[in-house]
């Protein structure tokens, strides 16, 4: 699934507004306006490829969307005292960025794995814990199983289900 894709149907899901966009992209330390945002957030039909108005979102956009959403729902956290102030590591562009959206869209909105286990019933899709457990875990690790795209739209499916109602 396309980054620019991901952040359609999480717009649409959490019912966010372009200058919200455009905030949460500041808050992840990415600088967009929100006629960018609007760029980004311009479907473009395979059809009419040289009326290409969409803005490419990259991995490191997407990532910083994401860092900015989790700020901009739960405010930034303050580093523990004594605890150095370590920066994220960056996103690699050959990331699977559908496991970065489901732990981040989970800290964003304090989802515990019950909640985004409704979240994928909802889109009528049945996920064990073991298998969230592995869709979350951290790359390299022996039990991580890579997120398909099925999987995130189902989720953000699911998301909008719930939180649209």
């Amino acid at each position: 699934m396309e980054n620019n894709d991901i952040l359609i149907r999480l717009r649409y899901a959490l019912e966010i507004k372009n200058k919200e966009m455009a905030e949460i992209f500041k808050l992840g330390g990415v600088d967009i306006s929100v006629p960018e945002v609007i760029q980004i957030l311009t479907k473009v039909d395979e059809d009419d490829i040289e009326n290409d108005n969409q803005l490419k979102c990259n991995n490191i956009m997407l990532d910083s969307f994401l860092n900015g959403l989790i700020i901009y729902k739960r405010g930034k956290q303050e580093p523990k005292p004594g605890q150095p102030n370590t920066p994220e590591p960056p996103v690699p562009n050959s990331a699977n960025m559908n496991n970065l959206l489901l732990k981040k869209v989970k800290i964003a909105l304090a989802l515990t794995t019950d909640d985004m286990l409704d979240i994928f019933k909802e889109a009528g899709i049945h996920v064990s814990k073991g298998e969230l457990g592995a869709l979350l875990r951290k790359a390299g690790h022996k039990n991580y199983k890579e997120c398909g795209d099925k999987f995130a739209r189902n989720f953000l499916k699911g998301l909008a289900i719930k939180y649209r109602e």
